[in-house]
């Protein structure tokens, strides 16, 4: 049987003033590892980044469910801080971390998780601990200042930090591993050029 046809696909939010620089690391080398990428917005309608870029959703929100999925990754936007339009796709980490799917959050998204009561007792990241502190979320004593976070089946990270962002999501989902996963963080976070060599060794260049 095919592994990597037996995978069940990543799902990716989008919605609009989506901070596309966020996930782009993380998406790019999960489907250059074999993992189906798959977009989901508030509805199938167009939507359109930050940074102007126009997205058609391939499925809704609602028509998600966590037994159909192997990740859903939450990237940041100026809609989690200036409506509450986002809060769905908040409802919906706390489906798939009830059902034991994993989730990252990043930049904007992790407030909206704080929002929704997912960081109260979880280890988590986010840009600074003040700005999780103003949702008035009650996990502020687990907040680490680092560049992301792993805990259990939930990423963090703030929005500086996309590479370490995507090195979380490998790790979780088993995509590299070891040297390998460092040698590409140094890659891409670092330009370490000698980190190349690690890659081209493992096929993962």
């Amino acid at each position: 049987m095919n592994a990597i046809a037996d995978r069940k696909p990543v799902h990716l939010a989008v919605y609009d003033t989506l901070a596309d620089w966020e996930t782009g690391h993380a998406t790019a080398h999960l489907a250059r590892a074999g993992h189906e990428i798959r977009t989901v917005g508030p509805s199938t309608d167009p939507v359109t980044s930050i940074g102007g870029l126009r997205i058609q959703p391939g499925t809704a929100l609602d028509d998600v469910r966590p037994e159909d999925s192997s990740l859903l990754i939450l990237p940041g936007a100026d809609l989690w801080d200036t409506s509450g339009d986002l809060a769905p796709f908040a409802r919906k980490a706390r489906e798939f971390l009830e059902a034991g799917v994993p989730v990252a959050a990043i930049c904007g998204a992790t407030a909206g998780l704080a929002r929704e009561g997912l960081l109260d007792d979880r280890s988590h990241t986010s840009a600074v601990s003040f700005y999780l502190a103003a949702t008035g979320y009650a996990g502020g004593e687990r907040y680490v200042e680092t560049d992301a976070v792993t805990d259990g089946n939930l990423v963090t990270a703030g929005p500086t930090e996309p590479v370490a962002f995507a090195r979380e999501i490998f790790r979780l989902l088993g995509v590299y591993e070891g040297e390998v996963l460092d040698a590409w963080y140094r890659l891409f976070h670092d330009s370490d050029a000698a980190a190349y060599a690690v890659l081209e060794k493992a096929g993962a260049a």
